[in-house]
């Protein structure tokens, strides 16, 4: 972990959860704004639709465990945010989620994406993002993402351990960020039916048309473009959003060193997909 996503760390596992929070956990880089962005369009979207064009989504989904300088902690965010439910985004692993939101019953949605891609995009995050530690050149980092000597640590162990937490507790939504890609329409109203949501036709229609890779890009309420701790020179926030991008930064051997120590690592019955 680094100080900007520690200094903070009483309040923040202290934090009160209540019963109507939505957590969006995922392990950075994996669509966390993506569904952010949903769930505060399925919400919020008909009800405050001018928060759609003044505020931008991290202050509207307040980033739970953040400290960075000049702007206000994930906490105090939060015990100001006017809408409720409250959507929380967290990057932790399943042991550093505060208590409370367990003992509230709180719907959890965790999202998944292939680590293949998920290696590629952080890295290019970690390129861009001022606060963030130096990536070093792409063969180093391979390495360090096997070792899970990563900013939130291993990869495998977020998503092995997320998968495992759902096994016992009702309330989560394990989603896949390639299922996503596949078909956005069929995902979200999966999501619908776990937060008990029936949004007309019409409504669907409008949200898939904001979700859609190229509009969330060009949006600059979503983008991160306001956000003044990334350098958009070195890349964009929203950089590709492909299944398969991968294939443009391993080669073959990383590829075949990376299936071998993959197999070892990953719980079987968690199935992700390097294409679609």
């Amino acid at each position: 972990m680094i100080h900007y996503l520690t200094s903070n760390w009483e309040k923040v596992q202290s934090f009160q959860a209540r019963p109507d929070d939505i957590l969006v956990a995922t392990y950075p880089k994996a669509g966390t704004t993506w569904v952010s962005y949903i769930l505060d369009l399925l919400y919020f979207g008909q009800t405050s639709p001018e928060r759609q064009t003044s505020i931008p989504i991290y202050e509207r989904v307040p980033f739970l465990e953040s400290f960075f300088p000049n702007l206000d902690s994930g906490t105090e965010l939060l015990e100001k945010l006017p809408t409720s439910p409250r959507i929380i985004k967290t990057h932790f692993p399943v042991q550093f989620v505060p208590k409370s939101f367990w003992e509230q019953n709180c719907k959890i949605i965790y999202v998944a994406r292939n680590a293949k891609d998920n290696m590629v995009s952080y890295f290019h995050m970690d390129r861009m993002t001022l606060t963030f530690p130096d990536p070093g050149d792409w063969n180093t980092y391979f390495q360090r993402f096997m070792q899970g000597q990563m900013l939130y640590g291993s990869w495998y162990d977020h998503v092995n351990g997320w998968w495992k937490k759902k096994q016992s507790y009702a309330n989560i939504h394990y989603m896949f960020y390639e299922d996503m890609i596949e078909d956005t329409g069929r995902e979200i109203n999966k999501l619908c039916k776990f937060l008990g949501l029936s949004p007309s036709e019409q409504i669907n229609t409008q949200i898939l048309g904001k979700v859609n890779f190229d509009s969330m890009k060009n949006n600059d309420m979503v983008n991160y473009s306001t956000d003044t701790d990334m350098d958009f020179t070195i890349s964009r926030f929203m950089r590709k959003g492909k299944v398969g991008d991968w294939k443009n930064h391993f080669t073959v051997a990383q590829n075949e060193e990376f299936d071998e120590d993959y197999k070892k690592k990953i719980n079987p019955a968690l199935i992700f997909r390097t294409d679609v």
